[in-house]
């Protein structure tokens, strides 16, 4: 499936859920292991904000792109964010959406609103 590229650079993204492992299987609680390193992958919460709408949304990353220094509510960053779409059938029902993902998760600053 296509990677789309998320130019967050205009963008206030704010920390809502802390880093949790990422688990693949509930029944086991295997955790999600990153396809190509075999690295362990993490998820946390955000809410994006840009342009005057939100959203709230997961993104995944692997667990040597946590950094120090997160709080819940506060700006973060998340270099090399992509979405991509995914589509799977289960139990007979189509289900769709979007995943994110990103190289790292680390401090960030507010936007400063432009002036017009």
């Amino acid at each position: 499936m296509r990677v789309i590229h998320v130019d967050a650079s205009t963008a206030t993204i704010l920390l809502t859920e802390a880093p949790a492992p990422k688990v693949r299987d509930r029944q086991t609680g295997e955790i999600a292991k990153d396809a190509v390193s075999g690295e362990a992958l993490m998820t946390i919460g955000v809410v994006y904000i840009d342009e005057g709408e939100s959203s709230l949304i997961q993104v995944t990353i692997p667990e040597s792109g946590v950094t120090d220094g997160l709080t819940v509510g506060a700006p973060v960053s998340l270099p090399g964010l992509v979405a991509r779409p995914w589509q799977s059938v289960f139990n007979g029902r189509e289900r769709h959406g979007i995943a994110y993902r990103a190289t790292a998760v680390m401090p960030g600053a507010f936007q400063m609103a432009q002036a017009g």
